[in-house]
């Protein structure tokens, strides 16, 4: 944003909550020119929309309005301003944490954390990114959903698991790991249920069978999931599955994750946000990179998972390679699946930008 352009901007920064959003206007000055408090309805949201009209045409400003979060709390109020017109940009929490911790006497309340919005914009306008509404972003964020309903319902089933190794243990003591191979089989789970010792305690038994009974709905919940994310990704027309060693629930996350593809503008900005890209640390004659460990650690975690998949027995025969070359060069292990993750990075940006299949012969 140019000078001049920055000089003709009203900046509206919205503190959101569960049941109120605080707004507080700002001319390109700092002058507080309004302060709001509304609801959580869409006639509040008209009666902001049109606060803010108001106050841009008395200060013949034009209006862009940051929001601290476009995904949760904030959501129906940036689909609402985005479909009524006003640009809505996102300004992360940590950036008005930031600000706030620099003052002399910090504090912190809904009306200073709108206005810390909005001065953080006057500041950052450029480096923020705008919230877009897309088929692909609303495709991605209930695909995240139920990415994330999956991996919750997979500890539960990991807690599950191991409170009925100790059931089991009680009831039938070592002799339960003997029968199978894996206790957890549909066969497994119907013989607990079905030949329980006569000597065996009625609550322990009824206890045992109702955390079969858990297991075997969470399992059913699981499978479900997974359909539903297969039909999505689908309906998304990426193919980042089709990557060796990714299917269907790491392909969500990532592109879960990821949301618009759009957003990036390059591979390297979305290695920064995935945190896969390394951050220089020099001064003077001396030039170094280090490792870092900011950026969406869930999408960090997924393209990690990516690059072992990679360098497994069933994995890419030129990402084995890659890998194998660089520890040749004098990096560790660990050094050498960062600069294989960095590489994925890459890819999986192709593969989404242009929704094609992943081709080992051109990668």
């Amino acid at each position: 944003m140019q000078t001049c352009e920055r000089a003709k901007t009203l900046f509206v920064g919205v503190d959101v909550h569960k049941d109120t959003h605080t707004a507080v206007g700002l001319s390109p000055f700092g002058e507080k020119l309004f302060e709001l408090t509304i609801g959580n309805y869409p006639q509040d949201f008209a009666e902001l929309a049109e606060i803010v009209k108001l106050a841009a045409e008395t200060a013949n400003l034009s209006p862009r309005i940051g929001l601290e979060d476009c995904q949760g709390f904030g959501q129906r109020l940036a689909e609402y301003l985005n479909n009524d017109g006003y640009a809505v940009t996102h300004v992360p929490p940590i950036l008005v944490d930031h600000k706030r911790q620099k003052a002399a006497h910090p504090e912190k309340n809904d009306y200073l954390d709108a206005r810390g919005v909005a001065e953080v914009m006057i500041q950052k306008i450029d480096t923020l990114p705008v919230n877009k509404i897309t088929q692909d972003s609303q495709i991605a964020k209930d695909i995240q959903e139920l990415s994330l309903d999956r991996e919750y319902l997979v500890k539960e089933q990991t807690r599950l698991k191991n409170q009925l190794h100790l059931l089991l243990h009680r009831i039938w003591n070592s002799e339960y790991s003997e029968k199978f191979k894996d206790p957890f089989t549909v066969k497994g789970l119907r013989y607990w249920k079905k030949l329980i010792p006569k000597n065996t305690s009625s609550f322990l038994a009824k206890n045992m069978k109702r955390k079969v009974k858990k297991l075997e709905a969470l399992r059913l919940e699981i499978k479900e999931l997974e359909s539903d994310m297969e039909l999505l990704i689908t309906k998304s027309g990426h193919k980042v599955h089709t990557a060796n060693g990714c299917g269907i629930v790491l392909a969500a996350m990532i592109i879960g994750e990821i949301g618009d593809i759009s957003r990036f503008k390059s591979p390297s900005a979305l290695a920064k946000y995935a945190g896969c890209a390394p951050r220089e640390h020099s001064s003077g004659k001396t030039h170094r990179h280090r490792k870092t460990r900011s950026g969406n650690r869930r999408l960090n975690c997924a393209f990690h998972r990516l690059a072992l998949s990679q360098i497994s027995r069933m994995g890419n025969e030129k990402a084995k390679a890659y890998f194998l070359r660089k520890i040749s060069e004098g990096k560790s292990k660990s050094q050498a699946l960062v600069c294989l993750r960095r590489q994925i990075v890459n890819i999986i940006w192709m593969i989404m930008k242009h929704k094609t299949d992943y081709n080992l012969q051109k990668s």
